[in-house]
């Protein structure tokens, strides 16, 4: 079993940067396809992006691609998201999330492990 918590969130202005981390303990990251989920209110919580455990490969949703990064570092055990040219749109409490299959799953019902989630704020 794995424990995330996430950090980094933080209110800024449109145009603006912000980077999550998100440090794992209970077990190593290695083995686990890692995601950034989001939920803002009264929406439902959306997938963000992902990065598998073999290669590196990434994946992200159209909105933010060109904007976010999505990165880990399993000698540190921490998934990271480099959050540039941020949007009020991409207002949402966002989630780091694990689980042990082989590809990037995009919806949240297939992530076994989930930290408690941290703060974005973009104002216009």
């Amino acid at each position: 079993q794995v424990q995330l918590v996430e950090s980094g969130g933080g209110l800024v202005q449109a145009g603006g940067s912000l980077r999550l981390s998100c440090v794992a303990s209970g077990r190593a990251l290695s083995w686990y396809v890692l995601a950034w989920f989001r939920q803002a209110p009264g929406k439902e919580r959306e997938f963000v992006a992902g990065i598998d455990r073999v290669r590196g490969s990434t994946y992200y949703i159209d909105s933010v691609k060109g904007r976010f990064t999505i990165s880990r570092d399993n000698a540190e055990n921490t998934l990271y998201l480099q959050m540039n040219g941020l949007k009020p749109e991409d207002t949402a409490v966002y989630f780091c999330a694990a689980q042990k299959d082989i590809e990037i799953l995009k919806t949240a019902a297939e992530y076994t492990y989930w930290g408690q989630g941290t703060q974005v704020s973009v104002s216009s």
